[in-house]
């Protein structure tokens, strides 16, 4: 066997011993959502929501009322002070005091009724769109998916090509088909959280 022969094979055999090169990584696909504004702008969540905003508008309206007069108060207690004998004064800061009071439990009271049905809306319809993410997650090719929909959500910066928000609701629409009910004026129905909260002074 002749000397070229011989290195012609070790360099064979050198060749067939290295390993085949990698084949390149696939690029993990990434999306996000604002799953709570995708649940509201569902036609199944506007029509929820607004269902809750008509369901707890006379109570917002007996509160505003409430807070009205509270307000009416301390400005004609403030602007007669000087006017008042002491015992005037003191069972007007006591009359005040008493209504405070029962404005804020009652205040207190409908924040925790009208969160508590708000919260039910969002888990009953939020099993439903897990289910529809899932699907669509699989069936794009995702291997993440993010909710952005609180600011505490560590994701500093996004390309809005990787929002599937509203591929979301189309997708969610079209498997819950549902005629969105005709919104309220002044309706805060989109808001899936304190959506039906008076305004506390």
């Amino acid at each position: 066997m002749t000397l070229a022969l011989c290195l012609g094979l070790a360099a064979t055999t050198t060749a067939l011993a290295q390993p085949a090169p990698a084949p390149a990584a696939t690029p993990n696909k990434v999306g996000i959502v604002a799953i709570q504004a995708a649940i509201a702008s569902t036609n199944e969540g506007k029509k929820e929501f607004d269902t809750l905003q008509q369901r707890f508008a006379p109570k917002q309206n007996e509160l505003k009322a409430q807070n009205d007069e509270i307000e009416n108060l301390k400005k004609q207690l403030q602007a007669q002070s000087d006017k008042l004998s002491e015992d005037e004064r003191a069972n007007r800061v006591k009359t005040l005091e008493t209504k405070q009071k029962s404005f804020q439990r009652s205040y207190d009271d409908f924040q925790t009724e009208a969160q508590q049905a708000e919260q039910e809306v969002v888990n009953r319809l939020g099993a439903k769109m897990m289910a529809v993410l899932e699907k669509y997650a699989s069936a794009k090719g995702y291997s993440v998916i993010l909710d952005v929909s609180s600011q505490a959500t560590p994701v500093l910066w996004a390309s809005q090509t990787t929002n599937i928000t509203k591929e979301l609701v189309d997708a969610y629409n079209a498997q819950s088909p549902a005629a969105p009910a005709a919104k309220p004026a002044g309706s805060a129905a989109n808001k899936p959280s304190g959506a039906a909260g008076a305004a506390k002074p």
